[in-house]
């Protein structure tokens, strides 16, 4: 049987075809007495047969039996064949073609990027490429002697390749060495020291052998690793995330998002369809449609989602309120983003019935009733509309104060408070401008029909009763009534000629209420 020169052989080389016309300079990279690997510029131009000729060697006719760019498989065609028996010339054929088929495998192999190991029945290497090598700092001699697989795994403890701790990695040696004899099929990722990560599979062989295949997948698993801790902090987030395919299916759902919807694990993991989860809640997701719009507001939320970015106000079965961000993805789907404003809207709600609210009595404040006033104002001035004040005071308040203490005035405070509520129709607004004083605004309502609520807030009044330390004793109010005319400059005037009248109920003997009437003119003033 003939030897295969090692793998190191590098002997200079000259092909000569055309009878002798032409040549190609070549590189002999494997030699054996009967084929060998030549590598050149280029395979291209070179013909089926030709003649080698190796400084200090006779000529040798060569037949290619494979080819890749750079190189070309020969098999030697042997002088004087006619000699030998056929019997010997056939096996001597066939052993030459095997070696050059075992070449042209090794010649492949080396050009893949996969580490590649082949064992035989007793875990030996009878080859292993270029790219293990490589990858793993294998010397030629060592890979060259077909070294056992426990010895490579040696080699790669004893160079710290792994990123193993020393007291486990007699420990990985002796499970690796477990799963190849067992040919166990699962890939296994193998971290390494500089930060690589080599994925491992063993195949079983016909044979009783193995091959291992060492694939780098540092990449993918970075991109595992951080697609990992991604999801992990969409899990926990406290705002609900929903991320939906371009049909609108649910790709993931986290913790919130899967609580919203009333959606298990298990559940989430199937991808449900976008329009099945509005349909399970859509009562909880718009309680304020009616009944008639309702049924209607599964696919006009889904029509919505379809449309693009938007935002919209949702709310929870148990009435909290969320503002859903809806954003397009690059790859076509959605992004639903989910955020708790409940707390949000009540503390807004909060500040602004405090900007707008007397503390007291729960009435407007004086500011949010001027604001009020001077809107009705711009109406009235577009469209004519009447539009009449009422100024309040309550009859004899410091007494009260001064008998009873500021408690009990406060406590008299909002008793008128609730009597001019109960006095007022729906559209009429009450504030309090400070101290004992109040007022009524009165929407498109004449002098008439405000004298006619004045009497009612005025009544209900007296008919209110003040408890403070077991004395019970009743109140009165003194009203001012004015309606907006062409000739006022403002809210101010307007509110002047309620005053004016106020005081002029009170001159009169209070507990009643007093209209406002514009001046004379000035010709009629002199008669």
């Amino acid at each position: 049987m003939s030897r295969l020169v090692p793998e190191r052989t590098f002997l200079a080389g000259k092909i000569f075809f055309n009878f002798g016309q032409s040549s190609i300079d070549c590189i002999v990279r494997r030699l054996s007495e009967e084929a060998a690997t030549l590598e050149m510029e280029s395979g291209i131009g070179v013909p089926e047969r030709f003649q080698l000729r190796l400084a200090g060697r006779e000529s040798l006719t060569c037949r290619v039996i494979w080819r890749s760019d750079r190189q070309v498989g020969v098999a030697f065609e042997q002088p004087g064949g006619g000699e030998r028996p056929a019997g010997e010339d056939r096996e001597r054929s066939s052993d030459a073609l095997m070696r050059s088929q075992m070449l042209a495998l090794r010649a492949a192999l080396d050009h893949v990027p996969t580490g590649i190991v082949l064992l035989d029945s007793s875990l030996r290497a009878r080859l292993i490429n270029r790219s293990f090598r490589r990858m793993w700092r294998l010397p030629d001699e060592v890979a060259d002697s077909n070294p056992s697989i426990l010895t490579l795994l040696h080699h790669g403890r004893d160079t710290g390749a792994y990123e193993v701790p020393d007291p486990d990695l007699d420990a990985l040696i002796t499970e690796r060495v477990r799963v190849i004899e067992a040919g166990d099929p699962t890939p296994i990722d193998l971290r390494r020291t500089n930060g690589d990560v080599v994925r491992v599979q063993v195949t079983p062989l016909p044979d009783g052998g193995r091959m291992l295949t060492y694939t780098p997948v540092t990449d993918i698993v970075r991109y595992s690793d951080e697609l990992r801790l991604l999801r992990d902090a969409l899990e926990n987030v406290q705002d609900g995330v929903l991320l939906l395919d371009p049909d609108l299916r649910a790709t993931f759902m986290n913790r919130r998002m899967r609580r919203f919807w009333e959606v298990s694990e298990d559940e989430a993991a199937n991808r449900p369809a976008y329009s099945s989860l509005v349909r399970r809640l859509h009562r909880a997701s718009a309680p304020h449609l009616p009944t008639s719009e309702l049924a209607k507001f599964p696919a006009r939320r889904v029509e919505e989602v379809k449309a693009g970015d938007h935002v919209r106000d949702l709310q929870t079965p148990d009435g909290r309120r969320i503002r859903a961000h809806c954003t397009t993805m690059s790859n076509g789907g959605r992004m639903l983003t989910y955020v708790d404003i409940t707390d949000l809207t009540q503390k807004a709600a909060m500040l602004e019935t405090l900007a707008t609210t007397d503390p007291l009595t729960g009435l407007y404040n004086r500011r949010h009733f001027l604001e009020s006033l001077d809107a009705e104002w711009s109406r009235f001035q577009r469209y004519y509309r009447s539009v009449s004040v009422l100024m309040l005071d309550i009859d004899h308040f410091k007494s009260v104060n001064d008998r009873y203490g500021h408690a009990v005035g406060d406590a008299a405070i909002k008793a008128v408070a609730a009597a001019c509520l109960d006095g007022k129709r729906r559209s009429d607004i009450v504030g309090r401008l400070g101290g004992e004083e109040f007022a009524v605004l009165l929407p498109e309502t004449s002098l008439s029909r405000a004298r006619t609520v004045a009497e009612r807030i005025r009544k209900r009044v007296m008919s209110a009763q003040v408890f403070a330390d077991k004395v019970q004793f009743g109140l009165t109010v003194s009203i001012g009534i004015a309606e907006a005319t062409i000739s006022m400059s403002g809210i101010d005037a307007l509110m002047g000629a309620a005053d004016h009248a106020l005081y002029q109920a009170k001159a009169e003997g209070r507990n009643r209420c007093i209209a406002w009437a514009p001046p004379p003119p000035a010709s009629k003033a002199a008669e």
